[in-house]
């Protein structure tokens, strides 16, 4: 089962993930949020040290690390 998330607004978003290759070479994890299931990217449960940080104005959805 995917992580779901909803937003103020009452839209449910699903956790996703990938790598990426920066500019540099280094391959790097991302985590977004998308308004579809996605069963080859999605992920099960939010990552350890991470949080999910909304957006009051937009209800935009992030994942960041806890401070």
């Amino acid at each position: 089962m995917a992580f779901t998330q909803t937003n103020p607004k009452g839209i449910t978003y699903y956790l996703n993930s990938k790598m990426v290759v920066l500019r540099g070479g280094k391959e790097q994890k991302i985590y977004y949020f998308s308004k579809d299931l996605r069963p080859e990217t999605a992920v099960d449960e939010l990552p350890e040290g991470m949080e999910v940080n909304v957006n009051p104005r937009n209800g935009f959805m992030t994942v960041k690390r806890k401070k």
